[in-house]
């Protein structure tokens, strides 16, 4: 079977990376599917701090929601990174991370739920209840990590919301774009340098500026007293 993570252990920090990519499901179909029994598998073989990578279309819900509360249970820290994209299901998967962090150029997606139901209109209206509810416990985990209104968020899936990692940030589904400290960092290191080089130049300039006190010259020689003749004329100023 083709296995969806690839485990990678930090000997330094104990931080174990998973790649999770690919459709979840609650059974393989086609041996790349994300299924609730083998991530629970994965996830309890070690130890420590963890961090998710996701780049996932989305999928079942029910699957999800069994991923999503592994990952909350968990005793270690879970970090979630999205690489490409967190879609659908994988978008609840994502909520379970204490720190959500995006790529600046991946994506995050949420809508209302999907079903395919079959018979009369009581069934059709079954169906309908089934899915409200189910919509009402994704807003739960949306909630839990944004912090905004049930209305809001059922707002944003009835749209089907597309959002960049910036506007994720905004809404507080993700807590930090990748890339984005650093390179602000990097800007204003640089302004800083230029700013104290400019007020350098700026300082010599000025100082070239001001005009030179013109040197002292020295007393002519024929001025000068040396100390033997001054002793001599204190010599003779005694017996006079």
């Amino acid at each position: 079977m083709k296995r969806f993570w690839n485990w990678l252990k930090n000997e330094e920090t104990g931080q174990r990376d998973l790649w999770l990519e690919g459709p979840i499901a609650e059974e393989s179909w086609f041996g790349d599917e994300v299924t609730p029994a083998i991530f629970k598998e994965e996830l309890n073989s070690g130890k420590g701090p963890i961090r998710l990578h996701i780049n996932s279309p989305g999928g079942d819900c029910v699957a999800a929601s069994m991923i999503y509360t592994m990952l909350m249970d968990y005793p270690g820290d879970v970090t979630v990174q999205i690489d490409g994209m967190a879609a659908s299901a994988a978008s609840v998967i994502a909520m379970a991370g204490s720190l959500v962090s995006m790529s600046p150029t991946s994506i995050m997606m949420v809508h209302n739920p999907l079903t395919v139901a079959f018979g009369d209109a009581a069934e059709m209206q079954k169906a309908i209840s089934l899915l409200d509810e189910v919509k009402e416990s994704i807003i739960n985990a949306y909630q839990i990590k944004t912090g905004m209104s049930r209305a809001d968020l059922g707002k944003l899936m009835d749209e089907e919301t597309w959002m960049n990692a910036r506007k994720a940030k905004e809404l507080g589904f993700c807590d930090e774009v990748l890339y984005e400290d650093h390179a602000r960092q990097k800007a204003e290191s640089s302004f800083s340098y230029a700013r104290k080089t400019a007020a350098a130049c700026l300082v010599n300039r000025v100082m070239e500026s001001v005009p030179k006190q013109p040197e002292e010259e020295p007393p002519a020689e024929e001025n000068r007293v040396s100390a033997a003749d001054a002793e001599a004329r204190l010599l003779r100023s005694k017996y006079l």
